[in-house]
């Protein structure tokens, strides 16, 4: 039996519930409501609140700011998946009108921040406080001067960015972003409690004076055309359903190939992300910490705190929600949550399993191969994939896919998209391997092999 069928030890429970007690304490939040996600399945909530008796629940609705990012990035996945779309399309070609100013962005740029424009809107208030009806168009979020760095050349977070981008899914699927989420996304993943406005039982948002222990309550603004970069409603509950997808993916939605697109970093990280170990992939950002990746997204509106932190490799993720403006930090919380549970109960390993048939011309790639004089070793393994590991001590690694003619693709790593080819001679044996014009040799500088350059007629000599 795994652990996440077992459920976690009374131990970790304990240690879970303490962490998010002292960040309800300690960040002076009226309210807190946390969840782990293992093996797909939630096993453990807690909550924390200011008020006796009236502690939320894992179906109690919080706003849960930019993780509505992750949302519209899903829809904008789709689209692709569906060919309607490419990543590296401007936006212009599908939005007209937007050229002038923003439409020279891709599809990719926006989904990464790298789009250059503005972090926040450029014309009335402050947006996240005002009604959306004071910004109709696309054009009252963007200004008459959108970017602030050139398009494509570094990252910076734009909430009207993602604007744009639920625009584009409003004209191609001809529907309000709202309807299209709920039909594409919400539904099939069964995300009842998740929508644009808050349904009972839901907190109300504060603000908590820094200097005293009291409350001011924010006003809770329907953001209009900025719906599609925070406006979205959730619960703890729906989240770590929408966490597991996000770490495994599901074909009615968007498959595993996809998201774990998403999960791959896609924005240049500034110095200060570097120092932080922070960088964006498409919709989701993406941090180091502690030597472990967590994968996800934060929010943040007036009134509201929210973190949602995936360790695919951990096969653990957390949500941690907060009704307030500033307080616990929740992103170094959820991240907490997910240290305690993977350090307290590690994953445990699926079971070695063979593979079921063997291909010949496969097997005969297995062993240790030379490129020059660094040793490597092609393992075929039973996922059908080859894993190539340097034989000893640090290297490249990478894993690369069969493409059904022979070659492989390497799927990460320096050979990430590289082609590997077996080159065989005129009597069907190989003579070397291939991979994005490296060659592999059975024998360092094998003697007869095609090595660029070639070797040397008097071979391997000594000195003297």
């Amino acid at each position: 039996m795994t652990t996440s069928q077992q459920g976690l030890l009374p131990t970790t429970r304990r240690a879970l519930l303490h962490r998010i007690a002292v960040a309800q304490s300690d960040g002076r939040t009226p309210s807190l409501a946390a969840a782990v996600v293992r093996g797909g399945q939630r096993v453990w909530d807690g909550a924390r609140t200011s008020l006796d008796g009236q502690a939320p629940d894992a179906n109690t609705q919080y706003r849960i700011g930019s993780i509505t990012k992750t949302f519209t990035a899903v829809l904008a996945l789709r689209l692709r998946d569906e060919g309607l779309l490419d990543l590296n399309d401007p936006l212009e070609k599908h939005l007209p009108g937007t050229g002038t100013g923003a439409g020279e962005a891709t599809i990719a740029d926006l989904l990464a921040h790298t789009g250059g424009l503005a972090a926040e809107a450029s014309t009335g208030p402050w947006w996240e406080r005002s009604p959306g009806s004071l910004r109709p168009e696309l054009s009252d979020v963007l200004g008459d001067e959108p970017h602030r760095h050139p398009v494509g050349r570094r990252f910076h977070y734009s909430n009207p960015g993602y604007t744009l981008l639920g625009a584009l899914v409003e004209q191609l699927r001809g529907a309000p972003w709202e309807d299209v989420l709920q039909r594409e996304v919400l539904h099939p993943l069964g995300l009842e409690r998740t929508g644009v406005r808050p349904r009972a039982p839901h907190v109300g948002g504060w603000a908590v004076h820094p200097w005293a222990d009291v409350l001011l309550p924010e006003p809770a603004q329907d953001f209009g055309r900025m719906e599609p970069a925070g406006q979205l409603w959730s619960t703890t509950g729906d989240l770590a359903r929408f966490a597991t997808f996000l770490a495994e993916g599901d074909d009615r939605v968007l498959s595993a190939r996809s998201v774990r697109e998403m999960r791959t970093p896609a924005a240049p990280a500034e110095a200060a992300d570097l120092a932080d170990g922070v960088t964006y992939g498409l919709g989701m950002q993406l941090q180091y910490k502690g030597g472990r990746l967590l994968a996800g997204h934060s929010g943040s509106v007036p009134g509201f705190l929210a973190n949602l932190s995936i360790s695919v490799a951990d096969d653990v993720a957390a949500v941690v929600l907060a009704n307030c403006t500033s307080g616990p930090q929740v992103s170094a919380v959820a991240g907490d949550l997910v240290r305690i549970v993977a350090e307290a109960e590690p994953r445990i390993p699926e079971p070695w399993r063979p593979l079921m048939h063997v291909d010949p011309a496969v097997l005969e790639l297995a062993g240790p191969w030379y490129w020059g004089t660094n040793g490597v070793v092609l393992r075929p393994r039973a996922d059908g994939l080859l894993a190539l590991d340097p034989l000893s001590g640090s290297g490249r690694r990478a894993r690369l896919r069969p493409n059904g003619d022979g070659t492989w693709t390497g799927l990460d790593g320096y050979f990430a998209g590289e082609l590997l080819r077996v080159v065989r001679r005129a009597d069907g044996t190989v003579d070397h391997l291939d991979l994005g014009t490296f060659v592999f040799t059975r024998r360092p500088y094998e003697e007869g092999a095609a090595v660029p350059g070639g070797v040397d007629p008097e071979g391997w000599r000594g000195i003297g």
